[in-house]
């Protein structure tokens, strides 16, 4: 029974200690969610971590420990903010351990092989239980202690019957085999996860330990998290930076790409932002802190990985389903084989006990549960690489089937920034520009902004107006120097008399100008198309996927953004609710859609689509309702994000094919009588789970 409290509810993370079980850890998360008072549980296998949401999750945790301990007795969860100890004494132990019990087999194997025990098999027989005990005590005494607790279909004691029984038909080299081979799996498979966990996160983990800070004229290093807003630090070339801030002394080339995935340094200079996780390439700054540790880029980025890490894409669940019937129904085909099929076929007992001795050690789902999960954390880290910050790996797994993307204009295929592109009439282009910015001296709009700074650009100082008459919807009415003069759209200079009298209007936001009655020129204003727009429309296309565009602005403006970048339709003149509708029949038509979007309006466009995205300079409301953030801002993000999520999903669906094919195989051809053999099952069970593993792992190193 959940708890109905929703408003006081917090959640917390927890390091996970002593498990090496895929299939435990999804059992554990399912027992956790079911607590009272628990609200939510997720358990992350690859990044050993337990996020639980509840009232107080610290004094729920007796009973979560208690719960856990039924399925893994030695689990342990220790706060997040605690450093946990090295794990490298426990592969030490392990390794000494499997060393030992590898020596006495082998030396049981050779002094047979040379005729030592031809008069006192029972030496042999000593040291291969000898050798069993010392690779398989531990596998046996959790074996013991979870029979007791009424748990049986586990791996520890599927392994501690598969070679038990293979004992009592005297298969004693072979039972003491698969123990030792199972041990260097699973130390194989823990050391292959810790190691391709660690590559993921010391990508995404780019957190600083210390900064330099500046006191005076002293510079002393410092804790990262002690360093506060508004303090001075200074970053020396080479160094990653390390805190959100702006440079207030120094000029440098900054490296962006292990944030936005961007290639190509930026120049940066004194009252220029800068973000953590960036490098400084050629000259030392000095930066004023703008965010703490917590809140810059460097941590929000780990959080997000983290944070995506648990979440699961419904393929997972559907694994994690299939692992509660697959291990009873292997065990049920190997007791039929054992004690059904003989009895029917009339035949020995021996060979079909055999047979079924290996199904056991095979019916371990440990390889499909873990792989499913590895896959996408590898696939998150990998986009993290580039600059692409998913929100799980449900995110991912949507996107792989995106049929049709759609994107606002202006901050997401056009740079955000208008400026002046053209200018034409009956005077003087200085003299039409000096007018346009008069007027427009005290607009906040973009483009009476864009114009003014047009004309300083050009070395004019607008001239400040005796008066100004804002005309909503249509421009501005201004006296400047005692003649009145209209700047604004085609229908204000239509309103007050005024022919028009010039060639077609360009692409753009057209400003006409008029004065003292007279037309006297116009001024177009356009918003620069990205550089890698027309290419990444051209990657979504090559691959059969939709374009469209939506967009507030005017149909000429929208048209020519379109041709420019090769989208196939362009939606214009909508208010926020009028692309949410447009969103709606474009996903009746085609099928699932992502929507790309940087602005506060964007908000519900990106919420109500089947995938959104954000670029990460759009406002915060954008991101926090995007599935997907592209740091670098760049439209090319937009295919290799679909890229990396059909690659991903594709790897954990091999993944899956693979480990079941193979198990299934091996069952076929020991029930057929084709070849039964005990080492074929453990490559069957720890094999396939390590080659799932370095499957995964290659999504990292993929262009």
């Amino acid at each position: 029974m959940k708890s109905d409290d929703h408003k006081k509810a917090i959640t917390k993370k927890y390091k996970i200690e002593n498990l090496d079980c895929a299939n435990c850890g999804a059992k554990i998360e399912k027992l956790i969610s079911e607590i009272d008072g628990v609200s939510a549980a997720a358990l992350s296998f690859p990044l050993m971590r337990l996020s639980v949401t509840a009232d107080d999750p610290d004094r729920l945790m007796p009973a979560i420990l208690k719960t856990a301990r039924t399925v893994e007795d030695e689990i342990n969860f220790t706060p997040e903010e605690q450093k946990r100890e090295e794990e490298e004494e426990d592969e030490k132990s392990e390794l000494i351990t499997l060393i030992v019990g590898a020596a006495l087999y082998v030396a049981a194997l050779v002094l047979g092989a040379l005729g030592v025990f031809d008069s006192a098999q029972w030496i042999k027989i000593a040291l291969l239980a000898a050798a069993y005990l010392t690779l398989g005590g531990g596998v046996l005494l959790t074996a013991g202690k979870n029979i007791l607790r009424g748990k049986i279909f586990d791996e520890n004691f599927l392994m501690a019957i598969a070679t038990l029984g293979a004992f009592a038909i005297r298969e004693y080299p072979e039972a003491v085999g698969v123990m030792l081979f199972f041990r260097i799996g699973e130390l194989f498979e823990d050391i292959a996860v810790k190691r391709s966990r660690g590559k993921i996160m010391e990508a995404a983990d780019m957190r600083p330990d210390t900064v330099n800070l500046i006191s005076g004229d002293d510079v002393k290093t410092i804790p990262a998290e002690n360093a506060a807003i508004g303090d001075i630090i200074l970053v020396r070339p080479g160094d990653r930076i390390p805190l959100d801030g702006t440079i207030v002394e120094g000029e440098t080339g900054i490296d962006t790409s292990a944030v936005t995935g961007e290639p190509l340094p930026v120049r940066a200079a004194a009252g220029d932002k800068v973000i953590s996780g960036c490098v400084n390439t050629t000259g030392a700054i000095k930066v004023r802190v703008d965010s703490e540790l917590r809140d810059s880029m460097v941590s929000r980025i780990l959080e997000s990985v983290e944070s995506a890490a648990e979440s699961k894409p419904k393929i997972d669940a559907f694994i994690t389903r299939f692992a509660e019937i697959y291990t009873p129904i292997v065990v049920a085909v190997a007791l039929v084989t054992a004690f059904v099929i003989p009895l029917v076929t009339r035949g020995e007992f021996y060979p079909w006990i055999y047979t079924a001795l290996t199904f056991l050690v095979m019916s371990c789902p440990c390889a499909l549960v873990l792989s499913v999960p590895l896959a996408f954390f590898c696939g998150i880290g990998r986009a993290s690489k580039s600059g692409i910050l998913f929100k799980g790996g449900i995110v991912m797994e949507q996107l792989a089937n995106i049929k049709a993307v759609v994107m606002d204009k202006t901050g997401t295929v056009t740079e955000g920034r208008f400026a002046v592109r053209d200018i034409e009439g009956t005077l003087d282009k200085k003299a039409i520009l000096a007018l346009a910015a008069s007027a427009e001296l005290d607009s906040t709009h973009p483009i009476g902004i864009s114009i003014v700074s047009e004309a300083r650009e050009r070395g004019i100082e607008p001239s400040r107006p005796e008066s100004v008459q804002e005309i909503s919807g249509k421009g501005i009415k201004a006296v400047i120097d005692g003649d009145e003069v209209l700047v604004g759209s085609d229908k204000l200079l239509f309103e007050n008399g005024i022919e028009i009298t010039s060639s077609p209007a360009k692409a753009g936001t057209t400003v006409y100008i008029a004065k003292s009655g007279k037309y006297v020129g116009r001024v177009t204003v356009a918003d620069a198309v990205k550089s890698g727009a027309a290419k990444a429309v051209a990657e979504l296309n090559r691959g059969g996927i939709r374009t469209a565009m939506l967009t507030g602005d005017a149909q000429s403006a929208a048209e020519a953004v379109a041709n420019q970048t090769g989208i196939e339709k362009a939606y214009a003149e909508l208010l926020p609710t009028d692309k949410l509708d447009k969103l709606r029949e474009i996903r009746a038509e085609s099928g699932s859609v992502m929507f790309v979007g940087d602005g506060i309006n964007d908000a519900p466009v990106l919420a109500g689509a089947d995938v959104g995205a954000a670029m990460g300079s759009g406002a915060d409301a954008a991101i926090e309702a995007a599935d997907v953030v592209f740091m670098g801002s760049n439209p090319e993000a937009v295919p290799e994000s679909i890229a990396i999520s059909k690659s991903t999903a594709r790897i954990a669906r091999e993944n899956v094919v693979f480990a079941l094919a193979i198990k299934i195989a091996v069952m076929i051809l020991g029930i057929t009588g084709i070849y039964s053999n005990m080492w074929l099952a453990v490559f069957a069970d720890t094999g396939v789970a390590m080659l799932c593993i370095l499957n995964s792992v290659r999504m990292l190193f993929k262009k």
